[in-house]
């Protein structure tokens, strides 16, 4: 649906907002608006670096018990 809107639709939401909200309240929503957006962006790549963080101990903890179970039929044999 975003993808749509071009040029002429970003003026006129703009346009718009400015009327709404008026010159002296646009600067302090973008702030909000940004803020907003970059506390999201930390939260996902917190959850993204803590999920791959997840993957990696689990491979080594498969590893480790690959390695445990092959000392126990070496020592079998």
């Amino acid at each position: 649906m975003l993808s749509n809107i071009g040029i002429p639709g970003l003026v006129l939401v703009l346009v718009i907002a400015l009327i709404i909200f008026g010159p002296s309240k646009l600067p302090e929503i973008g702030r909000a608006f940004g803020s907003t957006l970059k506390e999201f962006k930390n939260a996902t790549n917190d959850l993204m670096h803590s999920n791959n963080e997840e993957k990696s101990q689990s491979s080594e903890e498969d590893q480790k018990l690959k390695v445990e179970e092959e000392e126990k039929e070496n020592a079998g044999s």
